[in-house]
């Protein structure tokens, strides 16, 4: 293939102390999950289940808000596909504790 048909784009995954951007440069055309296959990353983050993991596109999951999923989302030169860990705790089960406890706080200081 030539040059002109091949565009670089990156492939990213981060846990709390560890990350990883890999720049790859794929042919036009070349899916987000194909990308992300290609780029390797499972060697460094052996946890990472490619089959069922969610996908995103500068902080847009693919599959949302019109956007393709992965298997057919096609990059384009300079797309970042990050990788997205599970949710270790329900957002809504945080914010209901959180507010519990303010609401606490304040009948005590009253």
């Amino acid at each position: 293939m030539s040059e002109e048909q091949m565009i670089a784009v990156e492939v990213a995954y981060a846990l709390p102390r560890k990350q990883k951007i890999i720049a790859l440069s794929v042919p036009q055309g070349t899916t987000a999950l194909a990308a992300v296959e290609q780029s390797g990353i499972v060697r460094d983050f052996p946890e990472i289940d490619i089959a069922s993991a969610k996908f995103g596109l500068f902080g847009q999951a693919l599959g949302t808000k019109g956007m393709s999923k992965a298997p057919e989302y096609e990059l384009n030169e300079g797309d970042r596909i990050e990788i997205y860990r599970p949710l270790t705790a329900d957002p809504k089960e945080v914010r209901r504790k959180r507010a519990e406890k303010a609401k606490a706080a304040e009948k005590a200081a009253e």
